[in-house]
């Protein structure tokens, strides 16, 4: 078993490789310069790795770019195996990166909590405290007939 630091350096470099092969080296259409590889993991082993990628588009450009990417999958393995000089290339699973989905998600939120705060400051913004303005008491506020007795005379 490999340690994380020779895993971590693989999935580096398999980043790095396959995007300048997308970039350079394939010429389907259906990648283009729409695909951004974000991210790659790969098994403690080394015989599996994950590239996570985005692509930049609506859904109809998402699945052309997944199909494009698997068909695109044993050249891009090949390349990797040239740079990489492992005993063994590892194999390639290319998985949609849920980040830009999540991002969007949290920015809807986000608004959302904005507008709600939007909402509780213009309420607010006549209003007055329900008690005094310093709801304190202070040694010289206090009654003065508590502390006296006429009954000694």
């Amino acid at each position: 078993m490999a340690d994380n630091a020779r895993a971590k350096r693989l999935a580096d470099l398999i980043r790095e490789v396959v995007a300048q092969k997308l970039q350079r080296g394939i010429k389907d259409p259906r990648l283009g310069t729409h695909v951004t590889i974000t991210d790659t993991r790969v098994t403690g082993d080394l015989r599996e790795a994950t590239v996570f990628y985005t692509v930049y588009g609506d859904d109809e450009d998402r699945a052309a770019a997944a199909a494009g990417l698997e068909s695109a999958k044993g050249v891009l393995r090949s390349a990797v195996g040239q740079a990489a000089g492992v005993k063994f290339t590892p194999t390639l699973a290319f998985v949609a990166d849920a980040l830009p989905d999540t991002s969007k998600k949290i920015e809807d939120l986000l608004d959302k909590a904005r507008a709600s705060d939007a909402q509780v400051r213009q309420a607010s913004a006549g209003a007055a405290f329900a008690g005094d303005a310093d709801p304190y008491k202070k040694p010289d506020d206090e009654d003065d007939t508590a502390g006296t007795d006429d009954t000694s005379e």
